[in-house]
């Protein structure tokens, strides 16, 4: 299993995300560029060039035809995903933490953190309706006084926002309503990372209480925890197989006092049904900020504290393994 690596970041990922048909990897990291790569052989197709600090958050829409991020310049932008020409740009109060497309791509929500005097919100805008994005006035503003939102997914239909918290609180809100739907405290601490199931019904959460949880979307019945002995940054779950993968490590700014070994900078699988681990990859040389599955399910990819993306393609024992219960 040779990793292709994609060297295109000079600070560390913050995000890397496939598209629906996963020919394409978009990753953003600390400096201010959002790069997309070819999946297939690691080449860099270009970057979208605007933002002017942090960039912590990146979407795509279903037909590949929009990119959406959000950035510590204090901007929500949206890009055509062909030309890399910047089509709408939502400035904010604060930097933007976390951002996606509903299924439709039409309605965008993001959620800004709650830093110099501002409150963490959550926006939702409709890109059909032009006045919104004009008057930069979203249809929906969800004010979230208690810990600020750190990862928000679009539930399924669109129908709702779940939503991640600093003090490991997780939250249903109705994009229509804004209220709050449901609300379960499964964690102890931050949830760094949410991502979905290919069809939406299932999400793992990665959490810094060093576990990872998988819940239902409609109901956030908490079905699985996977524990590890280190914070965990990032959780994602196969497509096709029932595995899912963690990356993680000490704080970014522990690395430097202890030992490589010691600072377990594998990605880990885990086998989803029996919360068995059966497997680890190593390769970065600090902790795994992100992990992201191919949506075939034939490679996963991971971003790290050291710029890097890597990209994996499975084994064929991989497909054969059988986790002996």
């Amino acid at each position: 299993m040779k990793p292709i690596l994609l060297q295109g970041h000079e600070r560390s990922i913050t995000q890397i995300k496939y598209n629906r048909e996963g020919d394409l990897l978009f990753s953003v990291a600390k400096d201010q560029f959002v790069n997309v790569w070819y999946s297939v052989n690691g080449e860099r197709l270009g970057t979208y060039n605007g933002h002017s600090g942090a960039v912590w958050c990146v979407d795509v829409d279903w037909d590949t035809k929009n990119v959406l991020t959000g950035s510590a310049d204090n901007s929500c932008r949206v890009w055509d995903c062909e030309t890399g020409k910047q089509l709408i740009m939502l400035e904010t109060n604060s930097a933007v933490r976390t951002c996606g497309f509903d299924f439709s791509g039409n309605i965008i929500m993001f959620s800004t953190d709650k830093q110099m005097g501002y409150q963490c919100y959550l926006n939702f805008f409709d890109l059909r309706d032009p006045q919104q994005i004009e008057d930069n006035q979203p249809y929906l503003s969800v004010p979230c006084s208690e810990s600020k939102i750190t990862s928000a997914v679009w539930g399924p239909l669109g129908e709702f926002v779940v939503a991640g918290h600093e003090n490991g609180e997780i939250n249903q809100f109705s994009a229509k309503s804004g209220e709050i739907l449901k609300k379960v405290r499964e964690h102890t601490k931050q949830i760094n990372d949410i991502q979905t199931s290919i069809d939406l019904t299932m999400f793992i959460t990665a959490s810094k209480d060093s576990s990872a949880k998988l819940f239902d979307s409609a109901s956030l019945d908490h079905i699985k925890t996977f524990k590890t002995e280190r914070p965990v940054n990032s959780a994602a779950i196969s497509p096709n197989m029932d595995h899912v993968v963690m990356g993680g490590g000490q704080e970014a700014m522990e690395v430097t006092t202890t030992s490589t070994r010691i600072g377990k900078f594998e990605a880990r699988f885990f086998h989803a049904a029996y919360e068995e681990e059966f497997g680890r990859v190593k390769g970065h040389f600090g902790p795994i900020n992100c992990v992201a599955f191919h949506p075939d399910g034939k490679s996963y990819s991971s971003g790290g504290e050291d710029g890097y993306v890597r990209i994996h393609y499975f084994d064929p024992q991989y497909f054969d393994f059988e986790l002996e219960a």
